[in-house]
């Protein structure tokens, strides 16, 4: 295997884990619709998709949300509960912090929209955005995994050949598309199995 030269990290279910049914039931809560309703608006609907691509801004999501739910809400606090179901990976700190001290440039790939982000850096998690050279972001650049036109995007930016990528995420699907567009990619599993994946490519993170 050849020595990565970059780093790229998913976000959800890697750098932070996220529990959907919590957003689901605080947007219920916030909204009074329910939960079952809000779901197969969600799952529906091409606006979660539109969102992360960045082609819908969080107003009109909220207004095809009320017109499908029946109901009237806050934009802002709804923005908020649909938002506030991240928690960090204390198991991914010391595996990030060992790729800092070792020199190894890292970045974020993620298929995320803007309140979640936004969302995420109110947090102030100490490693967000600071730990990472990039931030590729789907509702950024109009793309979303596992499209070939995103890896080639995130490959340009990091600025090294793409066989010189290393990728994880939680999803094969998105792991296909990485090793599809020339890059060294691994299904997320665990910290402990990251660790393993990196030490067999020769990368010594004193972990």
């Amino acid at each position: 295997m050849i020595r990565p030269e970059f780093v790229f990290l998913d976000l959800g279910n890697v750098i932070v884990s996220f529990d959907r049914e919590r957003s689901i039931e605080q947007m219920a809560a916030e909204s009074g619709a329910a939960a079952a309703t809000i779901a197969a608006f969600l799952e529906s609907s091409q606006q979660q998709e539109s969102l992360e691509r960045g082609h819908c801004d969080w107003r009109s999501f909220h207004d095809q949300f009320s017109q499908y739910t029946q109901t009237r809400s806050d934009p802002i606090a709804l923005a908020h509960a649909a938002s506030d179901m991240f928690t960090l990976r204390i198991d991914m700190l010391p595996v990030i912090a060992g790729l800092e001290r070792a020199k190894y440039p890292i970045g974020i790939l993620s298929n995320t929209c803007d309140i979640h982000w936004q969302h995420l850096l109110r947090k102030n998690f100490a490693l967000l955005p600071a730990s990472f050279r990039e931030t590729v972001l789907s509702h950024e650049i109009g793309l979303l995994k596992p499209e070939r036109a995103l890896f080639n995007l995130a490959a340009m930016r990091a600025g090294v050949p793409s066989e010189r990528i290393f990728f994880c995420d939680d999803i094969p699907v998105h792991v296909a598309g990485a090793r599809a567009a020339g890059w060294d990619a691994e299904l997320f599993t665990s910290a402990a199995k990251l660790i393993d994946d990196f030490s067999r490519r020769g990368m010594n993170l004193g972990l």
